[in-house]
């Protein structure tokens, strides 16, 4: 592929939407893929669609000609032409170890080839979704079809420790999560795919070295892991923190993928305060567990021989899908539709009290993007329940939701305000699952502080470009910050109002505002409103996200013109950094008391008797 087409330092997290790119950037990501699909024409493919992208690269399907709509389709992963070449290479080492699993649940390698110099990966692709989208329509999964999954993925595990690699090495997927395992609705099973993680176990899953033959065992190379970091928010410890590659490792990517998806969560960490014992699923499997989830080494591999071991005559129980009561919301969750495309960012301010106060930073040595991107700059140094409230924020942004929350720890327990407005009414019970899990992690962290997190719509956001950082920023005369107008039932007291500036400056954001960009907002908050405004100013790009929505419609002519004025006073930012913004319409604070841990709840002995009794 031609040098000129080439993406610079470019990386976007799994999560972050295309509108919050640069003009440029968006475009050379347009061209990128552009670029990727007409190389799959030119080796003769069709219905051609970009399926998944990452830190290091794209993935696409296609299918052959005349093989029709019902035919085989295949996956092909491209990785970015940009990457350093040892980067490039992995791709090679990916579809070797492909090639070397053989099980009717891992899609087959196709071909590895290279087109202009381009690696190009090919495998099967695997009918369904992955469960991590099944999980965020869903909510919570069936315990039966938790325990069918749980079946399966411990016959791939074992199917992995038997003796596939070179001089009969067990392989280690390194990388099992929600998302890499696509689940087919109409048989139930699943298949697991995405092997740029795995690789030849160092360590048997006794711990003891796996070697070819003495001098190998004698070399240093037995002390240098060979392990790749898999999703930080599923792997465990060992892995995490840079150990012996092992098939322990599977075990435990097992494990957090086990209970992400029966306490509709998206990470393994939440375990201590919403246990495995109460989410509904039979007594013996929940125990297991949260054996294989236990901060013990020696609970956790006695837990992962249990799983391996008995798996398969826990899955032969006899259970049906139990009649679930509605989910009540702990907090308001407001549905209406939407006939706008949302594509929900989450921004959240106020973090660092959640950090541990002297924790050891243990992973700067570790140098990977997913790492850097996900936890050495965002979690390290938090308790796991911590970890769990915010990455069960980071899941609501998963959802066409726009609003804001603030988040309260007092001594007595927790102060909750809400505003989340969810523009799909199908998915409200699975949302309500995930607000529910936010409310519960809350109750679970014993400290004091405040945590702030703003929902907005990325398509909302304005790009302001620069040629030069010393250059102002200038708006353009047709830009405007979008809002719409509601009646509100009645304007509530102003002293409830919850207020722009109630908490003060926030100390984990650098950019200070234009004084005139302050007066204005300082007067919007006298007008009944609901609503966040975050500046975002990068050397040469300047984003503006916004969410309003004016509850007074009188007042409209002045807040549409203290609008216009906060655009206008934009030339005037000059440094570098973050500040964001937000008000809630009006107070309608939550209390929740402090919790341990959720109380134990199981699947019932005789679940035909429950059936009737509901």
């Amino acid at each position: 592929m031609a040098q000129k087409t080439q993406l610079q330092q470019f990386y976007i997290p799994e999560e972050q939407s295309i509108y919050l790119l640069s003009h440029d950037d968006a475009k050379k990501l347009k061209d990128w893929v552009a670029l990727c699909a007409a190389q799959l024409r030119q080796l003769g493919y069709e219905d051609i669609q970009l399926i998944g992208k990452g830190a290091y690269g794209f993935v696409f399907s296609g299918r052959l000609p005349g093989t029709g709509v019902g035919g085989p389709e295949h996956v092909f992963k491209f990785t970015r032409i940009n990457l350093p070449r040892h980067l490039q290479d992995r791709l090679e080492d990916e579809a070797y170890i492909l090639e070397q699993v053989r099980h009717p649940r891992v899609p087959r390698l196709i071909s590895y080839q290279r087109a202009n110099n381009q690696p190009i990966l090919v495998m099967e692709r695997a009918a369904g979704l992955n469960l991590e989208e099944v999980s965020l329509r869903d909510g919570r999964l069936k315990p039966r079809l938790v325990m069918r999954i749980a079946d399966q993925l411990a016959d791939i595990l074992r199917n992995l420790r038997r003796e596939n690699g070179p001089a009969g090495r067990p392989i280690v997927h390194g990388d099992i999560k929600p998302s890499n395992l696509v689940f087919d609705a109409s048989t139930e099973n699943i298949a697991l795919i995405d092997w740029g993680s795995s690789v030849f176990a160092q360590l048997d899953a006794n711990q003891q070295f796996i070697t070819a033959n003495v001098m190998e065992l004698m070399s240093d190379n037995v002390q240098q892991t060979n392990a790749r970091l898999g999703d930080v928010y599923f792997i465990g410890d060992e892995q995490l923190n840079g150990g012996l590659s092992s098939p322990r490792f599977d075990e435990q990517g097992a494990a957090g993928t086990l209970y992400a998806l029966a306490s509709a969560q998206s990470c393994r960490f939440g375990h201590r305060a919403i246990p495995a014992t109460s989410l509904g699923l039979p007594m013996e499997f929940a125990r297991m567990l949260d054996g294989m989830l236990s901060p013990d080494p020696d609970t956790r591999r006695q837990a992962g021989d249990y799983y391996l071991r008995e798996m398969p005559r826990m899955a032969r129980t006899v259970m049906i899908d139990l009649p679930e009561r509605p989910v009540t919301a702990q907090v308001p969750v407001w549905v209406r539709a939407s006939d706008q495309e949302i594509d929900t960012v989450v921004y959240s301010s106020r973090k660092s009290f959640l950090r541990e106060e002297g924790a050891p930073e243990t992973l700067n040595d570790v140098n990977d993007v997913q790492l850097d991107r996900y936890y050495k700059n965002f979690m390290q140094g938090m308790g796991e329940t911590e970890k769990a409230f915010l990455a069960a924020v980071s899941r609501l942004g998963r959802y066409p939701v726009e609003g804001g929350l603030a988040v309260r720890w007092e001594t007595d327990g927790v102060y909750i305000d809400t505003s989340l407005n969810l523009h799909d009414p199908a998915l409200k019970s699975a949302f309500v699952q995930a607000v529910n899990n936010m409310v519960y992690l809350a109750q679970a962290i014993y400290r004091k502080g405040i945590f702030k997190s703003c929902l907005f719509n990325a398509r909302n956001t304005l790009h302001i470009d620069r040629d030069e950082p010393d250059q102002p920023f200038l708006v353009s005369p047709d830009m405007k910050l979008h809002y719409e107008v509601s009646a509100a039932p009645e304007v509530e007291d102003e002293s409830r109002v919850h207020s722009y500036f109630e908490d003060g400056p926030d100390p984990e954001e650098f950019l200070v505002l234009p004084e005139t960009i302050i007066r204005s907002l300082e007067a919007l908050n006298n007008i009944h409103h609901t609503g966040m405004i975050i500046f975002e100013a990068l050397p040469r790009h300047l984003k503006i996200h916004s969410h309003y929505r004016l509850l007074d419609p009188d007042q409209e002519p002045e807040f549409s013109r203290l609008l216009d004025e906060i655009l206008s006073a934009v030339e005037q930012i000059t440094g570098l950094g973050v500040s964001g913004f937000m008000k809630m319409p009006y107070k309608d604070t939550r209390f929740f008391p402090h919790i341990e841990r959720l109380p134990e709840r199981y699947y019932p002995r005789n679940p035909r008797t429950e059936q009737v009794s509901t």
